[in-house]
Formats: structure tokens, sequence, C-alpha cells
């Protein structure tokens, strides 16, 4: 009967123990939750110049980055990325065919 008592005592224990840690685990990755969508928080307009006669091909979109994959009237290949919180271009790399 003894035995009894004390598995009953150490699995109520247990459970306390469990239900604790389950709620500071919900409660960390609560606090640790990512920042609203930038979508949502809109930004300023800002013009995106593209060499004159460039197509967009294709366009990827990031959590904070968008890249146009650009064709250049040469016949050149270039990506944009752009920044979506400020609608701001970070930056050009130019795509070249190997030797």
């Amino acid at each position: 009967m003894r035995a009894l008592k004390v598995m009953v005592v150490v699995m109520g224990v247990v459970i306390v123990a469990g239900f604790a840690a389950l709620v500071a685990v919900i409660a960390g990755r609560v606090s640790h939750r990512a920042a609203a969508p930038t979508a949502a928080r809109g930004f300023a307009t800002a013009a995106i110049d593209i060499p004159r006669d460039a197509r967009i091909e294709a366009m990827a979109a990031g959590p904070d980055r968008i890249v146009l994959a650009l064709m250049l009237p040469g016949g050149g290949r270039q990506l944009v990325v752009i920044d979506m919180a400020t609608g701001a271009r970070i930056g050009t790399i130019d795509l070249h065919a190997a030797p």
C-alpha cells in the first residue's frame, strides 16, 4: 500500500512538472514570434529603375526581399534585389556565361 501512495505522489509531481514545462515552452515560442509580415506594414513609394528595353523574366519573394530576374536588351541577364520594407534597391548582380 505504501508503494502505491509513493507512485501516486510521484506521478502527480511528474504531471505538474510536465504541464509547467509545456506552459514554459509555449510562452517562449509566443514571445519569440516573428514580426508581422512586411507587406502588412507597407512602405513609401519608391521607383526602381531598370535598363531601357529590359524585361522582367522572373520574380522571387522572400520574407524581406524581392529578386527580379531581368533579360537585358543585349542578351545579358541581371538580378535586382529589392528590400520589401523600404522598397529601395539593395543591389544588382550581373550574370555572365562561363567561358
